[in-house]
This record gives structure tokens, sequence and C-alpha cells, in this order.
């Protein structure tokens, strides 16, 4: 066993060992702890790590308009730490008051800000508890944002209306009313650690509350105080971790009751990425293509509900669309037909429609940009995997053009990224370079050679910056671990291919 299958290997059982996933903690959901929980385990922890956390210009979070969300949770927060017992003011009071320096300058001249769940719940909300913090001069609102929203969120849960299940994950927002809402069976509220703890502050059945206040205990005590933006994402986790290194031809051992649970999580509605959340497009799209991969095709009939007719939603009544989804959606029914060919008369026709989409929403360059993760090489990836494999020959253009963009944007040392280079997204450029659709040149195969070795001297790390989008960025690191290996495995075999004149 090579180092990298045994990597892989032991990677798959590390998702048995923490059946809960493994994600990166996250500024924002801290934030929200230490004002809500001031009572939870790891409360000085918590405002340690927002400290540590604070740039040196007073903000929090990535570039691009990324960083209003954190800043705001974060400087609350501390606002709030400072006029209790949770740390010394002389600390808390100057990075507070950075905070609100570098608050006024990103509302005074705001970035295009990004398409993260719930942001124009998040923002208001945020603003508003800062302002009656009793600030000399209050925050504004971003230019084309209101409280329109917030307000009949409000209204809908204090008249003990039952919400949709997505508004769940954000329930912190909502103030005092949640009357309607109940824990899962094992104490999480929206799979979210802030939505838990503002559940908590409400009054409660005594068992249901402590079961929520378990949770949030376990859950913090895993992380030494920080918590992340969502968990559990179990079914997400193993979905992708499995996707990924299964396409590549990573050869790993897979447990059988990993595979059962797997296709036990998807039911007529599809399946959540996690308990306390909504089955989404998304989640239910790798994990029928995982299984499909494994041997165990599984009817993908409960993806139609998520068609609109002219692409697949990732929830009903989502804004907007998402190409990644839709590009998983094609994986997903492919590789079912593929397994089941009777299928093709059912599904074939959907597969041509999306399809077509996703090739109409390139990007000239040749690169796609997604709503659920901040780097085009995430999004370019999906398309190019999808479409190479089962788009048909008529793609084949789009996943050249593709790579020409992918080639044209590799950094001097062999990476790619957004912002900087960064190993994560190597590992997406090295796959849309390599993987599926038409042969790769030898100008493909020599930059992914490049990118290889930028990941090979990286190693194997532990931690990655958080790209993915949910109420702030996150990195959901056993899938981005699995995506490194997968990357790596694709352009080892291409390497050596190159020398002994086989692909």
């Amino acid at each position: 066993m090579n180092d990298l299958t045994r990597r892989a290997n032991d990677l798959v059982a590390e998702l048995m060992a923490k059946p809960w996933g493994q994600v990166s903690p996250s500024v924002y959901e801290t934030g929200r702890l230490v004002t809500l929980a001031p009572w939870l385990v790891g409360q000085q922890e918590r405002v340690a790590y927002l400290l540590e956390e604070q740039r040196g210009d007073g903000s929090w979070g990535a570039p691009d308009g990324y960083g209003l969300v954190p800043t705001l949770s974060a400087t609350e927060a501390l606002l709030t730490a400072a006029e209790g017992d949770d740390g010394d003011p002389a600390v808390l009071m100057p990075a507070a008051r950075a905070g609100l320096d570098a608050l006024r300058k990103m509302l005074h001249d705001p970035p295009e800000l990004p398409d993260t769940p719930a942001i124009e719940l998040i923002v208001p909300h945020l603003i508003d508890l800062i302002n009656e913090h009793g600030c000399a001069d209050p925050l504004p609102l971003p230019p084309g944002m209101d409280i329109t929203r917030l307000a009949m969120v409000r209204r809908l849960l204090e008249s003990g209306g039952e919400p949709p299940q997505k508004l769940l994950h954000v329930l912190e927002v909502a103030g005092a009313g949640a009357g309607a809402v109940s824990p899962t069976s094992i104490g999480t509220v929206g799979a979210s650690p802030a939505a838990t703890a503002a559940w908590l502050r409400a009054p409660a059945p005594h068992d249901s509350a402590d079961s929520a206040r378990r949770h949030l205990e376990a859950v913090a005590t895993r992380y030494g105080g920080p918590v992340p933006v969502g968990l559990p994402i179990t079914v997400f986790e193993r979905g992708w971790v499995l996707s990924w290194l299964v396409r590549a031809g990573v050869p790993v051992e897979v447990p059988a009751e990993m595979a059962a649970d797997l296709r036990t999580a998807i039911g007529p509605a599809g399946t959540p990425a996690g308990a306390g959340l909504p089955a989404d497009a998304d989640t239910t799209s790798v994990a029928l293509y995982a299984l499909a991969l494994l041997g165990m095709p599984c009817e993908p009939a409960s993806l139609l509900a998520f068609d609109s007719g002219e692409h697949f939603c990732t929830w009903q009544g989502e804004d907007g669309f998402s190409v990644s989804v839709n590009a998983h959606v094609l994986d997903a029914l492919g590789a079912y037909v593929r397994g089941r060919p009777a299928a093709a008369a059912t599904y074939e026709p959907v597969m041509a429609r999306v399809a077509g989409w996703l090739a109409a929403r390139q990007e000239a360059d040749g690169s796609w940009n997604d709503r659920w993760h901040a780097s085009p090489y995430y999004a370019t990836l999906s398309c190019v995997l999808a479409l190479g494999e089962f788009g048909g020959p008529r793609y084949a253009g789009a996943v050249l053009a593709a790579r020409e963009w992918v080639l044209s944007t590799q950094r001097a040392d062999g990476s790619w990224g957004r912002w900087t280079g960064r190993p994560e997204e190597t590992a997406y450029a090295v796959q849309a370079l390599l993987l599926c659709g038409p042969e790769p040149d030898e100008r493909a195969v020599a930059a992914a050679g490049r990118g290889y070795e930028y990941l090979t001297k990286m190693g194997d790390l532990s931690d990655y910056e958080p790209l993915w989008h949910d109420k702030d960025l996150y990195s959901p690191t056993a899938i981005v671990r699995a995506a490194l290996l997968a990357a790596m495995h694709v352009a080892r075999s291409h390497i050596q291919g190159e020398f002994t004149g086989k692909k």
C-alpha cells in the first residue's frame, strides 16, 4: 500500500470514528455563542479565539465582502464580553473598537457582498445588536439591504407558526420567538450551535432543553471552546469524501456499514447534509453518485422534487441557483443510467437539459462561479467533471475552455487560488486538467505536475483556509483532504504514465 492509499484509507476510517464530521471553527458562530451562551463550557477560550483571529486592520474573515459577517459577529461578541465578566475590558474594548472602525470602513464603501446563506437576515440583526450597545456613531445597513425579511421571519416565529426547516439553521436572528421549534434527537437545532443556543434562551420543555445543552457542551468540548458553523454534516462529508476518492481511482476500502448508512439516509424526499437540516439536492446527488461508484446504484427519483423545469434548486424556495448543485445532479443521474441502462429513457432527457443549462453558464474566460464556494476552481471542477463524463462530445469544447482558463491562472509556485495559492484550490485545478473529457495534452500534464510538486511540498495538512459558503466561510477538512489525495493520485498516475508511455 503506497502512502497516498494509506492516507486515503485512514481518512475513510476517521469518518467512522468522528460521525458528526470534521469542520473548521467559525468566527461568526463562536461570536454568537459568546453572546448567547456565556454559561457554556469554554467561554474564556471562545473569547480568546476571537482575539487571536482578529486581523491587523481590526477585521475578521476573508477579502471581497466575506469579512462583513464575521466582523459584525466578533465585534458584537467582544462588546458583550467586555460588559460582562468574560474577560478584561482593557483588552476587549480596544479590540471591539478596532472592529467597529473596520466595520465603518466596510459599510462606508462596501464591496459587493457574497451570496452566503441568510446574509440578508444576519447583517441587519447584528448591526441592530451592535447599535444597541450605545455606540456614538451607529452603524448603517449596507446599500440595498433592509430589515423587511428579518421582520417577516420574526413575525412568523412570534405567531407560533412553524418555520421552514432551512430557517432553523439561522434561528439566532429570530429574537425570542421559537415556540414551534424542537431540537432533533441528538439535541441540535438546525445543525447550528448558535441556533441551538438561541433556542435555549426561550422557555423550553425540560427534557428537550437538557438534550440541547448536552449537545452544545459536546461540541464546545470537542473544539476546546470555539464552535463550527454547522454540525453534524455526516451525510455531506461521507458523500463528498467517497466521491472524490473513488472517482479519482484511489483504492480505498469502504466499510460496509458506511455504505449502508449512506443508502439508508436517502429517503423519498432526498437526504439532508446532517441532522437538523432540510433535505437538499446537492447532498442527495453526491450521496447517490457515491453509491453508484460503490456498485450500489440507487433510484434517483427523489431528485426530481428539486427540478424547477429549467434547472435543479438546492431546496424548494431557493433564491438564485447553483451550478455546482446542477453539476452534481448530472453526476447522479448519469451514474445511475450507466449502472441501470433501462432508466435511460426516464433520465437522459433531464440530463441533456441540465448539461445545456450548465454550459450556458460558463464564463467567457472558461470558468464557472458558484454560490456554495468562494473559489471558481471548485465550481469549474464540478462542471468539468459532470460535462466531461456525462455531457457527451458536444461539451468537449466547454471542458477544453475550462482547461485553458486553469492553465492561464497557475501561479509561479505551481499553485492555484482566488486570493493566494492554496492546496485546496490547487487540488481542484489539477483534477480539472486531468480528469474526464478529452485526453489532456502535454501542457495540461506538465501544469498538473507542477501542481503536484506544490501539494507534495505543502505536506499532509490538518487545517485549510475556509472557502466553503455557510453563514461565514468554513472548511470541511475531511472533504478537502480527500480532494487533495484524489488530485495527487491522479497527477501521480499521469506523471508515471509519461515515463512508461501509459495513461
